[in-house]
């Protein structure tokens, strides 16, 4: 495997599978299966995952809602796609821990970041919740920020597209994608594969960042095993 540590991020829409919003149980168990099949292999995994397939259902009202409030519900929904996929990795035999970012001890520890890294040395997934616990910070920065903190070597950021394309390819026919493309290029062209903060800390930190479509079977394991897959931020 190319990589010891890498840290995946989802987007919470993947949790929903076809539908708009809400948890697939199918799709979930499917994402359990690649991210297990990894594990086996002796991969350290951490996972951060969003909250849209919760939030989306509910941002007409976030509207007339205060930021800060608003990004708190999210947080809020990381934590119930986290259970959801670690209650999966477990039927696996994946030993799994959520740690959130916001204190609620009857259903995840607390994240600290040596605990973190133990758990992974031991051979567990962790399941990163509730972002930073910061409003205004997206679940990118967060992956990043974790990412960091327990010295993934790799963010494998998943997608519904191959990569990333100099604009939107489920828009336009004539998008073309790139295969290796730095992070200042990322800025410039304002391409919006993530958020310009957490682009920004991965440029700072020398943190490369693999984009790829999880709608690809394997593709995870074809990062993990250091294939060239989708397209490579460096």
């Amino acid at each position: 495997m190319a990589y010891k540590r890498i840290l995946l991020k989802l987007s919470g829409e993947v949790m929903a599978g076809e539908g708009a919003t809400g948890i697939d149980p199918d799709r979930v168990a499917g994402l359990a299966a690649e991210v297990a099949e990894v594990a086996s292999r002796g991969v350290e995994v951490g996972i951060v995952v969003g909250g849209g397939n919760f939030f989306r259902g509910v941002a007409a009202a976030a509207r007339r809602m205060d930021r800060v409030t608003a990004d708190h519900m999210g947080m809020l929904a990381t934590v119930i796609n986290a259970l959801a996929l670690q209650d999966a990795l477990e039927r696996l035999g994946v030993p799994t821990r959520v740690m959130s970012a916001i204190s609620m001890h009857q259903v995840a520890e607390p994240y600290i970041r040596r605990r973190a890294i133990r758990h992974l040395e031991k051979g567990r997934a962790i399941i990163f919740a509730a972002g930073t616990s910061n409003p205004y910070f997206s679940t990118d920065t967060a992956a990043t920020l974790r990412a960091l903190e327990i010295h993934a070597e790799v963010i494998a950021k998943a997608t519904r597209v191959d990569g990333v394309f100099d604009k939107d390819p489920l828009k336009h026919n004539d998008a073309v994608m790139f295969r290796d493309i730095s992070y200042s290029d990322v800025l410039i062209k304002n391409l919006t594969v993530m958020d310009s903060t957490a682009i920004a800390m991965c440029r700072d930190n020398q943190l490369p960042i693999v984009v790829f479509n999880l709608n690809v079977h394997g593709n995870i394991m074809r990062v993990s095993m250091g294939e060239r897959v989708g397209t490579l931020i460096h």
